[in-house]
């Protein structure tokens, strides 16, 4: 009967560490990237051991209690919710953000990142640096305090398209923007005008303080530009900007009433740029944006994929470390096997609530029963020791 006892206090103590890891999926039902673990019970076999409630696993002995079993962590993916910061990040897939602090590694499914003062990409409120791929295909941090500003390109191309109107004899084209080697900002005005009834144009090009830069004859033959003049430049000193007018391809001078469509198609060159944004792009790449609307790629961010995710370890803050050899390999993000990284969204606790309220439900039942089999397990010795006395 005293086993009795002991094998009831070991229902006690399973279902009350039962209700612990219950209790901690519950409570993670709103923490970003949690997992939640499964709560099991196992058999005990075998003989009491003298003093305290451990057991010794014998085949030959008999049942002696419960035990929580060895709990598993559900991988399944979470929510992954928008939000409004370019550097929420969250895994589209099955694959691990890598965070890298000296010798340190740890994984994440998603978090919210920052550029530290040293320009690394790290995880608010901890040094762990995002990581990303390098030549070798390598995880490493990298820092973007290098490529702060974009420089400035002088202009050098204008190319040009649609249609000058044969029947107008004028036509303007304003605020052609160009820029010179220190990356400052000339807008240009480009006035055509046709001479007579024919179908060669004066092509006069001004500043924005209308000061002349050149004027040149643009002609056309059969409604196509003359290779001839096809392609124009136009010099200006102070600027020191050469810049080509391309009208050999997609230009024609067709009748059209007085309404011409030609534009200037693209302009090269760029002022010098600031960072607008840090993001992760459509292919799971550290993007940088620039006030003069380019980009730079900084490489692919790295993920982490495991053959067994089951030896990793949750850490606070919704961390994984690797206590033992999980089969780690390394991907590019947008790899099939990983997934992808993805901006603007943080994935939610895979926490299933109704799930967790119904082993609550059992694990009650459990201890409840456990506990009724020490009240009568006591009883009976009561009544022994009744006996005793009665004798």
């Amino acid at each position: 009967m005293f086993n009795s006892i002991y094998i009831g206090l070991s229902g006690l103590n399973a279902y009350s560490r039962g209700l612990q890891q219950v209790s901690n999926n519950v409570s993670n039902l709103n923490s970003l990237g949690f997992k939640s673990s499964t709560v099991t019970f196992s058999n005990l076999q075998g003989s009491l051991g003298s003093g305290s409630l451990s057991f010794t696993r014998d085949s030959n002995g008999s049942g002696q209690g419960v035990q929580i079993g060895d709990g598993t962590t559900d991988f399944r993916t979470g929510e992954l919710r928008q939000s409004q910061r370019d550097l929420d990040i969250s895994v589209d897939g099955n694959g691990f953000l890598v965070l890298m602090k000296g010798d340190e590694v740890r994984y994440a499914r998603t978090g919210s990142f920052e550029v530290d003062r040293d320009g690394y990409i790290v995880l608010s409120g901890t040094d762990f640096r995002l990581a990303t791929l390098d030549s070798s295909g390598r995880a490493t941090a990298l820092s973007i305090d290098s490529s702060r500003t974009n420089s400035p390109q002088m202009t050098t191309k204008i190319s040009f398209a649609d249609n000058l109107s044969s029947s107008a004899t004028s036509y303007g084209i304003s605020d052609v923007r160009v820029y010179d080697a220190n990356g400052k900002e000339n807008v240009w005005q480009l006035a055509f005008t046709r001479s007579g009834t024919t179908s060669d144009w004066t092509l006069k090009v001004t500043d924005q303080d209308a000061r002349t830069i050149g004027e040149q004859l643009l002609k056309f033959i059969g409604g196509a530009p003359d290779p001839a003049t096809s392609k124009l430049v136009f010099a200006n000193v102070d600027s020191g900007l050469s810049v080509e007018f391309d009208f050999s391809a997609n230009v024609s001078s067709f009748s059209s009433g007085t309404v011409s469509t030609l534009r200037a198609s693209s302009v090269d060159g760029n002022p010098v740029g600031a960072i607008t944004t840090v993001a992760v792009n459509d292919k799971g790449e550290l993007e940088i944006s620039y006030s003069n609307d380019k980009k730079k790629v900084l490489g692919a961010v790295a993920l982490a994929d495991f053959r067994d995710p089951q030896a990793l370890e949750q850490e606070t803050g919704g961390l994984f470390r690797e206590t033992t050899d999980a089969g780690r390999g390394l991907l590019a993000s947008s790899d099939a096997r990983v997934g992808r990284a993805v901006s603007r969204r943080l994935e939610a606790s895979n926490v299933d609530l109704s799930r967790q309220f119904g082993d609550l439900i059992l694990i009650q039942r459990g201890f409840q029963a456990s506990s009724q089999i020490i009240s009568a397990s006591n009883e009976m010795i009561q009544q022994l020791f009744g006996i005793r006395g009665q004798g």
